[in-house]
């Protein structure tokens, strides 16, 4: 049930009716958008969430507060943090040059030591920002490809594996695809379950010309 009678955002109304209520009331949206920016730390919370939801919606209609989002990015508080990026990642097919301006942010959560989903919702944005272009998927991968060894064997690595099969499959230039793929090759030759299967199809996306990285023992 919607969110009647009001446009201003309060947190102790329910999260699911307020994002369906700001999807077809600007002032209520403008009102969640500024909450993102308040003192409060769960109104922060509960305005990220609709937020987020808002964005898996109708993303374009959160274009103009890009720079109040990528803002929030600066929030001390984990959750804030992984929901606007996951607005942003909403946002990339909407107009992937939104993230230009937050990258220096995000590849601070891609390196967060408190929290796993942050870490994962910053590298998801960034395979989806750098499936784009060829020059965004080279200016990403470095970031990436440190990733993929440091959290190695975390339990959002799988996840990690999803968004890397993506940016290969993207616009990503033969280098990158060759990197991913050798990055990867050790997992698609000795993992087990879905860790390899993901593996394998990051390696099956490599160009053919590509030589593997280490031959496999006679």
């Amino acid at each position: 049930m919607a969110v009647k009678n009001t446009s201003t955002f309060s947190p102790d109304a329910d999260k699911t009716a307020t994002a369906e209520s700001a999807l077809t009331d600007p002032k209520l949206l403008a009102s969640v958008v500024d909450a993102l920016a308040g003192e409060d730390r769960r109104s922060r919370q509960v305005a990220a969430s609709v937020v987020n939801l808002v964005a898996a919606q109708k993303p374009a209609l959160l274009k103009a507060d890009a720079p109040q989002l990528a803002d929030a990015l600066h929030r001390p508080e984990s959750q804030t943090r992984w929901e606007i990026l996951g607005t942003f990642e909403a946002l990339v097919p909407v107009d992937a040059r939104l993230v230009d301006k937050t990258l220096p942010a995000v590849e601070t959560a891609l390196h967060d030591e408190e929290s796993g989903v942050v870490r994962l919702a910053a590298f998801r944005l960034l395979c989806a920002y750098g499936a784009t272009t060829a020059r965004r998927s080279e200016k990403v991968w470095p970031w990436l490809d440190e990733a993929i060894r440091c959290y190695h064997g975390d339990a959002e690595f799988p996840a990690m594996l999803v968004a890397v099969l993506a940016l290969v499959q993207g616009a990503a230039t033969d280098k990158v695809r060759i990197e991913a793929a050798d990055r990867m090759e050790f997992d698609a030759d000795f993992a087990k379950g879905l860790l390899k299967r993901r593996a394998m199809s990051i390696v099956a996306a490599a160009p053919k010309h590509r030589k593997r990285k280490k031959p496999l023992p006679e």
